[in-house]
């Protein structure tokens, strides 16, 4: 089996991309590689790997072929980096997936994957489920919604489409970000001895370890069509849902540091506590991987110098740099290579 992994050398990428190598997949990557190739290198010479760099809005579809499932994940990847260029959000989160789905179906792809979020639900009470009503608030979640549309209304018994709605990603990868929540507070721990905790702290927001993102991914396709053709799932665990204020004093408490705090922002607008359920009933997908686990496992990891942080750490940071380098402008592309 062949899978193409858009947006492959990103933090979830290049965790899954590995991830399916080992299951024996032949995978193809197709990303612009704004944050280097280099996310792949535990893996670049394995024979059953190709590296395409290329964008999803105008690759060349002759690179769907003989592809039996797509995992699209290239996009923008979080509701302030969505904000840098609203537009170009929408071109590429939207219109750029909405387009690998329908060369994918023309091209015979048995299987889609589209990975969205649970930002979707935006500010809501309660426990939500797949059929609660959404509340996108920022660009990005918004974005993300128009592609599950555009995704969803290509499904038939020959295109089976399916789209996930993951969790708030926190653990170590490659491509490290620590603009996420459970990473941001390690790395503040690490290098203040305070954690950064956006305000006010009772806002609430489910979590999932990158590894079991990838574990999702494999679990998807390896599950028979008529279980998950046409579906929505939310993917992660429901007892990772977290306020953040207590979220900030298990990461504390997981890796042994007192509980200093230090409010930033302005109150979060996003608030939701989900239940998943469905992902668990429908194809018995559960998660392995703690809160404390990836805290400990990034911890670790700075104080042995494996991970440093960096402007590349911080996706916003990162991409206002290319934008003001004129990296992340809609340039030629000249035999697959960005210019």
């Amino acid at each position: 089996m062949q899978v193409l992994v858009t947006g492959g050398g990103g933090y979830i990428g290049s965790v899954l991309v590995p991830r399916l190598l080992k299951e024996g997949y032949r995978v193809k990557v197709l990303d612009r590689f704004f944050f280097g190739k280099e996310t792949l290198a535990s893996v670049s010479k394995n024979p059953k790997l190709t590296l395409i760099q290329d964008d999803t809005r105008w690759f060349d579809k002759k690179i769907l072929k003989n592809v039996d499932v797509v995992m699209d994940l290239a996009a923008l990847s979080n509701d302030p980096s969505g904000d840098l260029d609203p537009k170009k959000t929408l071109d590429i989160n939207y219109k750029g997936r909405a387009r690998v789905a329908k060369l994918s179906k023309e091209a015979g792809v048995k299987r889609y994957i589209l990975a969205s979020s649970c930002s979707i639900y935006g500010f809501r009470d309660g426990l939500l489920d797949e059929k609660s009503p959404i509340n996108p608030l920022t660009t990005y979640a918004k974005a993300n919604r128009l592609a599950e549309i555009a995704a969803k209304k290509l499904s038939n018994d020959k295109f089976t489409v399916t789209l996930l709605r993951f969790a708030t990603v926190f653990g170590y990868s490659p491509r490290m970000r620590f603009d996420l929540a459970v990473n941001g507070m390690v790395l503040g721990f690490f290098k203040n001895k305070q954690i950064p905790i956006m305000r006010d702290g009772t806002q609430w927001r489910p979590f999932i370890h990158v590894k079991d993102v990838a574990e999702a991914y494999v679990k998807v396709i390896q599950s028979p069509k008529d279980k998950i053709n046409g579906e929505l799932f939310n993917v992660g665990s429901d007892d990772q849902n977290y306020q953040i204020l207590p979220l900030a004093k298990e990461v504390a408490d997981s890796i042994h540091i007192p509980f200093k705090k230090n409010w930033y922002g302005d109150p979060d607008t996003r608030s939701y506590k989900i239940s998943f359920k469905k992902i668990k009933d429908t194809i018995g997908y559960t998660t392995k991987y703690t809160v404390a686990d990836g805290a400990k496992e990034i911890y670790s990891n700075l104080q042995k110098g494996i991970l440093i942080d960096s402007l590349k750490t911080k996706t916003v940071e990162w991409y206002k740099h290319l934008l003001e380098s004129k990296k992340l402008s809609d340039s030629v592309v000249i035999q697959n290579k960005v210019l």
